[in-house]
């Protein structure tokens, strides 16, 4: 049975709290009072317990009088540790109805915790559990929130959590994963199971539900295989639809043809591992581009028989294709156009883009409570481009640039970096180098006593294998990677990685350069085979080689990439802020 937070035992278990649990007053108590605003004067003159009395039954009229908003302000700034057991747990099924009535997620977080020291009746427990699982989502904390609705469903073995407990498994990079695959619950594992299964093979959906169908003929008693989650079985409508010949647009000669040949490489091996692993896989049509001819390659494309394309790969033919209303076949172009937007139909486009990069570091410095950022760029229109991306994004999220300091890179670092951290003090550093003279950066501040400023950086200060002599002075620097570049950091080490054995081939056949190029090929070639569920089933994502990868709205894919910490010059995992939260172990 489902527990709803809005359905009869809500009702009836407002209403037992609102009453006060039923109990009638001893001899000694005293008849609660109906003006709220007497018991909160009243409480300001009492001693702690008794002021935390008088604030939830102030709360509980005002809940009762309609007056949610008011009545949540208080609940939430009520000490409940002055609070008998009961008296906790009616204020924390108030609190989480108050907040989930009144759209604050944090309020019913703020609840959960009686989860944490206290085991109150089966029904309030369900009741907490279920809103505190959607609290979670709401605040984008896929993890805890799957841990408290897969908890909720090992109590109840209820189908209806299905879809919600998919919705987050779904959202979780194979790092956290991880974190649920030591649970003692059958279910649990089978669920994450499952969840492997869709990640690995919705690019070919005939086989996937074959999988899917041997999957539920081991777990006949599993929720999910009495009712699978609404949207695996949306797969199923794409079938017939799935990319089976797919034509790829790139240079075989000129400035671009070492870039393309290291993404032909990566693909042309994953799409063989694919085949060789009993995959229908798709069949890759090379279509020399050099000339850019637009028209002429989709006529080609067509005459060959494909279904989608890959490519152009140079910039200034994805921003010609973006300014068409429409494009002849579904094509995954192989860089960012220039517009504002991309406006044509059936266009994406996919890249390893250093503008992607920066606006995720400005977001996460500023959910690490930074305001005051200070910017370190090459001094060329790259530099610009970069720091122009972090500056909308962070001053878009409330926060300050100090100072951006565009350099020479053929110069020494000292003098940059300290006119780049002088007064004002910024809270933060983002810099954008390559390795070279990244190291110098740390070495610098330490000169200048700004050792403990938090140094943010984009990939291309790392080179993609340990060298811990070189980059021990890169210590303490935060940066992102793809998950292929920083396994350990990323998933908790290679086995976890998505497309491992592609992975292993294309690591020990690459030159170290070119390997993020290989790995964008590689997810190339399955965004391209999952163009139908992107299209289809909004909110999708690939957990890619190169990142957790999307499409926002303009067909433009959107790169979630893990951090990493340098640690004795070496890559460390980076605790995700509110990854786990303090909601449920």
């Amino acid at each position: 049975m489902k527990i709803s937070s809005r359905g009869p035992l809500a009702a009836a278990l407002l209403a037992l709290l609102l009453a006060g649990c039923g109990m009638q007053p001893s001899m000694t108590q005293r008849q609660p009072a109906d003006d709220p605003d007497q018991l909160l004067q009243e409480a300001n003159q009492q001693a702690p317990a008794a002021a935390a009395r008088s604030r939830l039954e102030a709360a509980n009229i005002l809940a009762r009088q309609g007056r949610a908003p008011q009545a949540l302000e208080i609940a939430k700034n009520i000490d409940d540790g002055q609070l008998s057991a009961e008296q906790r747990r009616r204020w924390a099924l108030l609190l989480s109805e108050l907040g989930e009535s009144q759209n604050d997620p944090h309020a019913v977080v703020q609840a959960g915790q009686l989860l944490k020291s206290d085991t109150p009746p089966r029904e309030q427990a369900n009741l907490l559990l279920e809103r505190l699982g959607r609290a979670l989502g709401e605040l984008d904390k896929p993890l805890p929130a799957a841990a408290a609705l897969l908890r909720l469903q090992a109590a109840n073995d209820s189908e209806d959590l299905n879809d919600p407990i998919w919705a987050q498994l779904s959202r979780l990079p194979a790092g956290s994963l991880s974190k649920l695959r030591g649970s003692q619950e059958a279910d649990t594992r089978a669920w994450l199971a499952l969840t492997d299964l869709v990640r690995d093979g919705s690019g070919d959906i005939e086989r996937l539900f074959q999988q899917i169908d041997d999957w539920r003929a081991q777990h006949p008693d599993h929720p999910a295989a009495r009712r699978l989650p609404s949207k695996i079985l949306a797969l199923r409508d794409l079938r017939g639809r799935e990319i089976r010949h797919i034509a790829v647009f790139l240079p075989e000669s000129g400035p671009l043809a070492n870039v393309a040949e290291a993404i032909e490489q990566g693909m042309r091996t994953h799409h063989l591992n694919e085949v060789n692993d009993g995959a229908s896989g798709a069949r890759l049509s090379f279509i020399d581009s050099s000339g850019g001819d637009l028209d002429a390659l989709y006529r080609e494309a067509r005459n060959r028989g494909a279904q989608a394309v890959i490519g152009p790969l140079d910039k200034d033919l994805v921003s010609r294709l973006e300014q068409r209303d429409q494009v002849p076949l579904p094509t995954l172009a192989l860089n960012y156009g220039t517009a504002e937007r991309n406006q044509a139909e059936n266009l994406f486009q996919y890249g390893l883009s250093a503008e992607n990069e920066a606006r995720q570091v400005a977001r996460r410095g500023r959910m690490d409570g930074l305001r005051r950022a200070a910017v370190m760029v090459p001094g060329n229109d790259w530099g610009r481009r970069v720091s122009e991306a972090f500056r909308d994004t962070w001053l878009a999220n409330g926060g300050e640039i100090t100072r951006t300091e565009r350099y020479n890179p053929g110069q020494p670092a000292t003098e940059s970096t300290r006119q780049a951290v002088s007064s004002p003090r910024p809270d933060m550093l983002f810099l954008l180098a390559l390795p070279e003279y990244a190291r110098q950066v740390p070495p610098t501040l330490d000169y200048y006593s700004a050792s403990d400023l938090p140094v943010y950086a984009t990939s291309h200060l790392y080179e993609g294998q340990p060298q811990p002599r070189l980059d021990k002075d890169l210590d303490g620097v935060r940066f992102i990677d793809i998950p292929w570049q920083i396994p350990d950091a990323a998933v908790g080490g290679e086995d976890a990685l998505p497309f491992l054995d592609s992975y292993h081939q294309l690591r020990q056949e690459s030159d170290p350069s070119m390997f993020r190029l290989m790995a964008m090929g590689v997810d190339a070639y399955e965004l391209t085979r999952r163009l139908p569920q992107f299209q289809a089933i909004p909110g999708s994502e690939l957990f890619g080689a190169t990142g957790t990868l999307s499409v926002a709205e303009d067909g433009r894919i959107q790169r979630q990439l893990p951090w990493a910490l340098f640690s004795n010059g070496v890559p460390q995992p980076v605790l995700s802020p509110g990854s786990i939260g303090d909601a449920l172990p």
